[in-house]
């Protein structure tokens, strides 16, 4: 995994709870991937789709969850990344409340590359320039 550990600040919205005030589990994956987005710029996202047909999908996702995420809170998501192969990046992101000694929730994201007929890309060299270079 990346030494660099990417910091993205979540405002718990009621929204994303559940009855109780917990945050509901499928939302951490939109969590995840906003602050995956950050990292690698959604402007250059956009370009990449837009001018070469090139874009990324989920190919598996494991999520850990320890404690609950409360309403109000404003949590951290702490990303880290690997390239892994030819396709394929991993993620380690994790969810951190307030004073928190351990992550809420830790995901294990795996991303492929592909083009608009969902056929598999080598990760084009500027996401590779780009992550090394953040």
């Amino acid at each position: 995994m990346s030494n660099k550990t990417y910091h993205h600040a979540v405002q718990i919205y009621y929204e994303d709870t559940d009855h109780s005030g917990v945050v509901y589990h499928p939302n951490f994956l939109k969590y995840f991937e906003r602050a995956r987005e950050h990292v690698i710029d959604s402007q250059v996202l956009n370009k990449l789709w837009n001018e070469q047909g090139i874009g990324f999908a989920v190919y598996k996702a494991n999520m850990i969850f320890q404690d609950g995420v409360e309403f109000a809170e404003v949590c951290d998501i702490r990303t880290h990344f690997e390239i892994e192969g030819k396709y394929k990046t991993v993620w380690r992101q994790e969810v951190w409340r307030p004073n928190a000694v351990r992550p809420a929730v830790i995901g294990d994201i795996e991303m492929v590359c592909l083009d608009k007929n969902k056929q598999l890309q080598p990760l084009p060299l500027a996401i590779i320039n780009l992550l090394y270079k953040v």
